[in-house]
């Protein structure tokens, strides 16, 4: 969650362990630890930040840093200007390859997004200037029609890797419209621990899979390290003075994790230096994955489903060293 007031006490570098309780904490309950305020949710504690208070202009800076945001975590060339969303349109509509109209729904929806925030920093500058646009008005629902069609495009946007589609994060401008800005933010909340548990998913499969390997037994302090300073950024916003902290021990624990190198056995073979190698590239796959999850703050099933799969074969080769 980024769009909130910096914290005045910033958290430290590592996440404090707010779990030991005998009773499960309900959902929505809130604690302060060394001055760092947090909120629980389906059993993760996330850095909670107060909403921005309810108006117009509050609402277009929040849609507007999470356009930026989908668009940033999202493939390349779709940041298509709302003034030529008539011509992203046709070319959608006439496009015949169904490789290609892809990419051209997903340029459309770009353009959608954009001509709704458009709009809507119009309706906020006429605010300004002391004129009382209702709910009801035919700018504010042509404003909502663009961001609900450019959500009903989501699914053929794609991550910037390529590997899936992040609707949820597609989606938040037309909820941060759509919603109460607390309930915005409630909701945000809820995505940012389900990222952690699907963060927590990814590092237990490479702990299972590598844990009992003799080529890469310093796997798993780099892992634990890697997986604690992704939880830590995914909750933390940029402009918290405690990102200065925390962004670099992500970044440099990412970075060890990923130039892990296998210590091989005196009696390795050809064939299980190919596996060696096989495992290297699943390593980095791995951290790529917790990068990305981290980052975008929701979860990535298929991406994760992909990863998993990729495991199990070669967990299979594994027997063979």
């Amino acid at each position: 969650m980024r769009i909130a007031h910096s914290s005045n006490n910033p958290a430290g570098s590592e996440r404090p362990t707010l779990l030991a309780q005998a009773t499960p904490p309900d959902n929505g309950e809130r604690r302060t630890v060394d001055g760092a305020d947090y909120i629980h949710f389906n059993g993760y504690w996330v850095r909670y930040y107060p909403p921005l208070e309810e108006s117009l202009a509050s609402r277009k800076t929040l849609i507007d840093h999470l356009t930026r945001r989908a668009f940033h975590h999202t493939e390349p060339g779709i940041n298509t200007p709302g003034e030529r969303l008539d011509t992203a349109r046709a070319h959608y509509q006439n496009q015949s390859d169904p490789a290609m109209k892809r990419v051209n729904a997903a340029m459309l929806a770009g353009a959608l997004f954009n001509r709704a925030t458009d709009i809507f920093t119009a309706i906020v500058e006429l605010e300004e200037k002391g004129v009382r646009i209702s709910r009801d008005n035919e700018l504010m629902r042509a404003c909502g029609d663009y961001f609900k069609e450019a959500l009903e495009l989501g699914r053929d946007v794609r991550h910037f890797s390529g590997e899936e589609g992040i609707d949820e994060l597609w989606g938040e401008p037309f909820r941060a419209f759509t919603l109460p800005i607390t309930a915005y933010y409630e909701s945000r909340f809820v995505k940012v621990a389900q990222a952690m548990a699907n963060i927590d998913k990814v590092v237990a499969r490479i702990q299972q899979l590598y844990g009992d390997r003799p080529e890469f037994s310093e796997i798993g302090p780099l892992l634990e390290n890697y997986s604690s300073a992704a939880k830590h950024e995914c909750e933390t916003m940029k402009s918290d003075v405690c990102i200065f902290d925390i962004w670099p021990r992500f970044i440099a624990s990412g970075e060890l994790l990923g130039n892990v190198q296998p210590h091989m056995q005196q009696n390795c073979s050809r064939e299980c230096r190919y596996v060696m190698e096989e495992a290297l590239k699943t390593l980095v796959a791995g951290r790529n994955l917790i990068n990305w999850i981290a980052r975008a703050r929701v979860p990535m099933p298929r991406s994760s489903v992909a990863y998993f799969a990729r495991c199990e074969l070669l967990g299979e080769r594994f027997k063979s060293c």
